[in-house]
């Protein structure tokens, strides 16, 4: 299962949820909860998309958590196809933002396809806006909520299962960039080093952004 640690249970609203936490090397910068494809599509946590959005969030100094949806794996329940799998994970990012460590840091959310679907409808459940929103080929089929401007979404040219004008028609009414890769399609087959630099670039560049912008706050100067 791509070498991945151990999985551990906790409390869900259906039953108990499987989770995978990965840590970065260094004190975590935040949490960042990743959700999965379809489970009624084979969807599971060790999608190779969903390990590669997990681990760019290591990469970049976060504890990444990423879980089954109920009635995958471990994960007790049954799939609803949507509402619960959404109570799912706010109850994993409830779980963790609870943890004395990460007390007080920030929070992002991933997904790919329904998880990206899962993940924008988990986002908009939040009181205060996450501090990255990952979604890669997010379900369109499944009218996800709006997003914030500071969303990536990431959508392979070549995807046959969410195709690119459907991401273009969601996001246009937004006025939502979206980063498409030439000629990938919907599970990034030979690109995930790819994908994982594109989010890798973008945690980098958002967490830069911040950086300045507390140097440039009043009372910091030399």
């Amino acid at each position: 299962m791509l070498g991945r640690p151990a999985s551990n249970t906790i409390d869900g609203p259906a039953g108990l949820l499987e989770v995978v936490v990965e840590e970065p090397t260094t004190a975590p910068r935040g949490l960042a909860v990743v959700a999965h494809p379809n489970p009624q599509q084979g969807g599971t946590m060790d999608n190779k998309v969903v390990h590669t959005l997990s681990r760019a969030f290591v990469l970049a100094g976060w504890r990444a958590v990423r879980f089954n949806f109920r009635g995958v794996g471990a994960s007790q329940g049954r799939s609803t196809d949507g509402p619960g799998e959404i109570e799912d994970m706010m109850a994993v990012i409830d779980h963790h933002q609870a943890d004395p460590a990460l007390r007080g840091l920030p929070l992002s959310l991933a997904g790919f396809s329904f998880g990206g679907f899962v993940a924008a409808s988990a986002h908009a459940r939040l009181t205060q806006s996450a501090q990255h929103l990952v979604l890669v080929s997010p379900a369109t089929r499944l009218q996800p909520p709006p997003v914030p401007p500071h969303t990536l979404l990431l959508q392979g040219e070549a995807d046959d299962v969410v195709a690119l004008p459907d991401i273009l028609d969601w996001a246009r009414p937004q006025g939502l960039p979206v980063t498409v890769v030439p000629g990938v399609g919907h599970f990034f087959h030979g690109h995930l080093p790819l994908l994982r630099e594109l989010v890798l670039r973008h945690l980098r560049g958002r967490a830069d952004d911040a950086d300045d912008a507390d140097d440039a706050a009043p009372g910091n100067t030399a």
